[in-house]
């Protein structure tokens, strides 16, 4: 902001200079009057001067007025510009209360109506950030200053779903959806939200909104992938075949999550077979998808230093993509120790799965503030496979750095 502030000084400065100058080119008034006022009484002893040589006899009648009118052309020729100098000088009053006023107003409109938040962020978006967090504290530093950008209010809906804070997202995902004109995605990403704050408990209104998120686009991946697990855990498996066989319709053929979304295709088929009793081993072996088991507990010399309503986040990552979690599950310390599956249905996105990532690293979390990307303690694994069969043992046992 410094070299903003410097360059409207120069431009006051500028605006300055056009008020004072006048103001200080008028103070050749007085001396053009002190040399006309000289030339005048000059002229008249001019006019004395002849008249006694005049009545002393030496000179002429005519010689008299040929003098006077030589003195008349001196004394016109000595004082011309003198009126024009005069017509332009300008009060001092009115100019220096101006330079005095100008910049105290100009400042005020800019206060009023200047953009000097908007250009400190712009520097700021100028450069990466350094963290999920920094992200984050931009896009509400942007939303605050831009509340009408329904951009900015999306992905800060985004962050936030990364860092686990469902609630805020849907807050965010509800602004953007109503500054857009309720506009598919935003409604889809709004829907998805309020499902995993309410931890997984399919309502009307998510209904509502992915209803009205797929009559304006019928191909919002967002919206058929929430509702393919809405219809899955509710058990009505033909229902979530359909909505994943539609969202896999649309997505690229490079999209990673396509395996994960058609493993949970499998996994439905294999419900329905069954419930119709029909044995189908083969198919439900290739259904299972991914799935972590994780046996996690706390280091002793942690035990004076948590609180029993401490929030543990249990969740694995990919070692080479996305740094969002791609399962996660949320413990208290008085549950520890304790053993946890992870598995594709824990994805926090549709289309983030773990079959998708073939290695995978599992973290555990334990946060105060009930945030999963920052906390006081945490443990770590060694990378591994994500179709990983044993069950895995994590200790919470070093500082959150």
């Amino acid at each position: 902001m410094i070299d903003f502030w410097l360059a409207a000084g120069l431009l006051l400065l500028l605006a300055l200079a056009f008020l004072l100058i006048p103001v200080l080119r008028g103070r050749r008034a007085q001396p053009e009057e002190d040399r006309t006022a000289l030339n005048v009484a000059l002229y008249q002893e001019r006019l004395a001067e002849l008249q006694s040589q005049q009545q002393a006899g030496v000179l002429t009648a005519e010689q008299l007025e040929g003098g006077r009118a030589e003195a008349a052309r001196e004394l016109l020729t000595d004082t011309e510009g003198a009126d024009v100098a005069r017509s332009s000088r300008l009060g001092r009053a009115v100019p220096l209360l101006a330079a005095l006023l100008v910049p105290l107003f100009g400042l005020g409109l800019y206060l009023y109506w200047g953009a000097s938040d908007k250009v400190e962020l712009t520097r700021e978006f100028s450069q990466m950030p350094r963290s999920i967090e920094d992200m984050t504290a931009r896009l509400e530093q942007t939303v605050k200053a831009q509340p009408d950008s329904a951009e900015a209010w999306y992905f800060l809906g985004r962050t936030y779903m990364a860092q686990q804070r469902a609630a805020e997202a849907a807050t965010a995902f509800e602004r953007a959806a109503t500054l857009s004109g309720r506009q598919p995605e935003a409604l889809g990403q709004w829907a998805q939200a309020l499902y995993f704050a309410s931890e997984r408990k399919w309502s009307a209104q998510m209904q509502a909104l992915t209803d009205e998120a797929l009559k304006g686009d019928p191909e919002e991946v967002t919206s058929l992938g929430l509702l393919g697990i809405a219809a899955f855990e509710s058990q009505r498996y033909k229902d979530a075949i359909g909505f994943w066989e539609r969202l896999i319709a649309v997505l690229p053929a490079e999209d990673p999550s396509r395996a994960a979304i058609q493993g949970g295709v499998e996994r439905a088929r294999a419900k329905v077979g069954d419930a119709a009793g029909v044995d189908q081993p083969a198919l439900a072996a290739a259904s299972s998808g991914a799935t972590l088991k994780v046996r996690v507990d706390l280091a002793a010399k942690l035990k004076d230093k948590v609180q029993p309503g401490d929030s543990v986040f249990v969740f694995a990552r990919a070692t080479s993509g996305p740094p969002m979690p791609l399962a996660v599950k949320r413990l208290t310390v008085a549950d520890l120790p304790a053993e946890v599956e992870l598995s594709d249905a824990d994805a926090m996105m549709p289309q983030l799965k773990l079959s998708a990532f073939p290695e995978v690293q599992l973290v555990a979390r334990i946060s105060r503030a009930g945030t999963a990307t920052d906390g006081e303690w945490i443990g770590r694994s060694q990378p591994l496979a994500s179709s990983t069969t044993e069950a895995q043992q994590l200790s919470i046992d070093s500082p959150d750095k």
